[in-house]
C-alpha cells in the first residue's frame, strides 16, 4: 500500500501521546526524539524516518504499525526473531548458563510481553521473545520446589507469546513445537488451569492441519479433564476451551456441538465480569465476538446469522485488539457472502485500524480483500492500494 501521508501520520502520533496524556515535551524526552522533530511530526511536517518512528512507538507503547499503516519492519522484525527462538527451543534442557534476570523479573517481562500480544504488538513481541523464552527456560532449570513450578509456569507463558508470532507468520512447525514445549512445563507446573490454557493454544496444530475433528475431540477431552468451575479462573478455563470448541465444531461442519459449546460457554461468561484469565479474555463480550465467528466458520449459509449478531452488539474498545481485529475481518467475510460489498470493505479497514499487523496477516482478510478488488476492480483505488498492502494482489515488478 503507498505511503500514509506525513500528516496521517502525525494525526495518528498526537493522539495517542494525548490518549497517554502525555505533553509534547514528555514524548520528546521519553522518545530521545528532539522537541522540535516531535512537534513538526505532529502537524505533518516531517515523516519520521523509521529509527524515529521506533523510538517514538516505543514511548508512546504501541507497535510502530499502528502509528504508519505501511510500516514493514515489523515484519523483518519477526523473521529475524523466529531463528532466534528456534534456537531457544532446541536447547530447552541443556541450557548455557543460569538466568540473567530474577524470577520476578522475567514474571514481570512475561506480564508485559502477554499485554502485547493481546494488542497484537508483534513487533515489539520479537524484540523480547528470544531472550525472555531462553531466561525462563535456563530458569526452570534451576530452580526446585515451588520457585520451579513458577518458573514452569513462566515457560508456558514466554512459549505462548512467542507462538503468537510464530503462528501469525506462518512458521506453523515452529508453533507446533512451542506447543508441545507448553505441554511439557505445564506438566511441571502441576496446574490443571495452566493445562486447559495450553489445551486452548494447541488448537492452532489443528486448525494449520484443517484436522478439525480431531481438534474438536482433542478440545473435548481437555474440558472433561478440566477442574470444575467453582471459581472464576476455573469457570474462565473452562469456558475458554468451549469457546474455542465451538468454532473448531463450526468449522468441522458440525452445527449442532458447535451451537452447544456455544450455549455452554455462555453459561459460564454470564458468571464472569470480562477480563483476561491466564493469558486468555473470556467473557460474556469474548462469547458474543465468537457468535460470530462460529456463524462464519460454519459457512456462508450463517452469513445471516453472524449480521444479526453484528447488528445487535460491538465489540467494546477494552476488548484487546488481537480480538476486536478478528471481530471485523470474520464480519467482513459475512458481508461479503450477504453481497454488502462496502460494508465488508469498511469491516477490513476497521480491522487494520484496530490491529494492522494482525489484519495483515490473517488469510481471510487477504482473501476478502483480493475478491472484493476482483468483483469492484472499477470502483475505487483505495481497495486496490488496500489489497497491495495485505498482499493480496502481486505488486508489479520495476524494470532495471
Amino acid at each position: 500500500m503507498p505511503a500514509d501521508r506525513a500528516r496521517e501520520v502525525g494525526q495518528r502520533i498526537a493522539a495517542t501521546r494525548r490518549s497517554r496524556r502525555m505533553t509534547q515535551q514528555d514524548l520528546a524526552r521519553a522518545s530521545f526524539v528532539s522537541l522540535a522533530m516531535v512537534k513538526a511530526v505532529e502537524r505533518g511536517a516531517r515523516m519520521p524516518g523509521d529509527s524515529s518512528l521506533d523510538a517514538l512507538a516505543d514511548a508512546l507503547g504501541v507497535d510502530p504499525s499502528v502509528l504508519r499503516t505501511g510500516y514493514a519492519r515489523t515484519e523483518h522484525r519477526v523473521h529475524r526473531a523466529l531463528p532466534a527462538i528456534s534456537a531457544a527451543l532446541a536447547a530447552y534442557d541443556v541450557p548455557a548458563g543460569p538466568p540473567t534476570r530474577t524470577l520476578p523479573e522475567l514474571c514481570a517481562a512475561a506480564d508485559e510481553a502477554v499485554n502485547w500480544r493481546l494488542g497484537a504488538q508483534y513487533g515489539r513481541i520479537s524484540q523480547v521473545i528470544p531472550g525472555l523464552l531462553e531466561d525462563s527456560l535456563r530458569s526452570l532449570l534451576v530452580e526446585r520446589g515451588a520457585q520451579e513450578r513458577r518458573a514452569a509456569a513462566l515457560v508456558v507463558s514466554a512459549a505462548r507469546t512467542a507462538d503468537a508470532v510464530a503462528f501469525k507468520f506462518g512458521a506453523h512447525d515452529l508453533s507446533a513445537r512451542l506447543v508441545d514445549l507448553m505441554r511439557w512445563a505445564s506438566l511441571r507446573a502441576e496446574e490443571p488451569l495452566l493445562a486447559a490454557s495450553v489445551a486452548y493454544v494447541r488448537t492452532e496444530t489443528f486448525f494449520a492441519a484443517r484436522a478439525h475433528r480431531a481438534g474438536l475431540r482433542a478440545l473435548e477431552a481437555a474440558i472433561d479433564a478440566s477442574p470444575a468451575p467453582d471459581r472464576d479462573r476455573a469457570s474462565a478455563a473452562r469456558g475458554s476451551l468451549h469457546m474455542r470448541a465451538a468454532v473448531i465444531a463450526g468449522r468441522a461442519g458440525d452445527a449442532e456441538a458447535a451451537d452447544s459449546h456455544l450455549d455452554e460457554a455462555l453459561r459460564l461468561a454470564d458468571r464472569l465480569r470480562e477480563d483476561v484469565y491466564d493469558g486468555t479474555a473470556f467473557g460474556p463480550d469474548s462469547v458474543r465476538a465468537h457468535e460470530v465467528s462460529v456463524a462464519v466458520s460454519l459457512g456462508s449459509d450463517y452469513a445471516e446469522r453472524a449480521l444479526r449478531t453484528a447488528r445487535e452488539w460491538k465489540p467494546p474498545n477494552g476488548m484487546p485488539a488481537e480480538r476486536r481485529s478478528g471481530f471485523s475481518i470474520e464480519l467482513a467475510r459475512a458481508q461479503l457472502w450477504a453481497g454488502r460489498m462496502d460494508d465488508a470493505f469498511e469491516s477490513l479497514k476497521a480491522a487494520r485500524r484496530i490491529a494492522p499487523q494482525h489484519t495483515r496477516e490473517h488469510p481471510w482478510a487477504r482473501e476478502t480483500a483480493a475478491t472484493l478488488r476482483r468483483l469492484k476492480r472499477a470502483d475505487a483505488e483505495s481497495l486496490t492500494h488496500y489489497a497491495e498492502w495485505i498482499g493480496a494482489i502481486e505488486q508489479p515488478r520495476r524494470g532495471i
